[in-house]
């Protein structure tokens, strides 16, 4: 997808491992196979039609950062505002992406510490949300990561992958990065939004139909030329 409309992007990170966790690694492991251990899907989604327009999956380094952003910023049309978490790797990667062609800010989310009792899991409660301006002339009102927040939980409830406590996490690296770009096409152009009434490539303009996953899957191929 190019020359996307998009005009206020938020972006996050969600955690999954491929293999087993990073803390139970062993020396073989590091020495064989680089794709085990934490890994993380980067998302960008845009605020108005809930289009995601690029993602990447890797460690969470300036590395990966640089490369998704820069990605994204070649996918899109005009200047956006763009909200992120406050990794420290994001202000250069934006930097690097679009200079000074964006307006830009970071939210970060303070949690509060709570002892749910054990054997019982409970997500963080929060208890400060602090905006910090970057650059540009960002909109106070649009600094939010709500939506691409929220869109972690369709992940988990979508993907059997990023299921938690189970063992249906991917054993291979190229394998969850090749079911992650299923589910995106099926989100952005098959799966019709509950709020929108369509789909968010439908919103966005990029079509003007739902899409089958049937088709998607055969080897009709329809290209797009803008």
């Amino acid at each position: 997808m190019r020359r996307l409309p998009c005009k206020h992007v938020e972006v996050d990170e969600i955690w999954t491992f491929v293999g087993k966790k990073q803390r139970r690694l062993t020396k073989m492991d590091w020495l064989t196979r680089s794709d085990l251990g934490d890994q993380y899907v980067f998302i960008a989604l845009d605020a108005d039609t809930r289009l995601i327009p690029a993602f990447r999956v890797g460690k969470r380094t300036h590395g990966t950062a640089d490369k998704f952003l820069f990605d994204l910023s070649r996918r899109l049309n005009g200047r956006i505002q763009l909200t992120t978490d406050a990794f420290t790797a994001y202000p250069q990667a934006v930097n690097k992406a679009w200079g000074s062609a964006a307006d830009y800010a970071t939210l970060t989310k303070v949690y509060k510490s709570q002892n749910p009792g054990p054997g019982r899991y409970a997500p963080p409660e929060v208890a400060e949300v602090i905006p910090k301006w970057i650059q540009g002339r960002p909109d106070p009102k649009k600094v939010s990561t709500s939506y691409v927040e929220r869109h972690n939980l369709t992940v988990r409830m979508q993907i059997r992958r990023f299921t938690r406590l189970t063992n249906g996490f991917s054993k291979k690296l190229a394998n969850l990065k090749a079911m992650l770009a299923l589910y995106f096409v099926w989100y952005n152009f098959v799966r019709v939004h509950g709020t929108l009434r369509v789909t968010p490539a439908m919103e966005a303009g990029i079509t003007d139909r739902v899409w089958r996953m049937e088709k998607l899957l055969s080897d009709e191929v329809t290209v797009w030329r803008s």
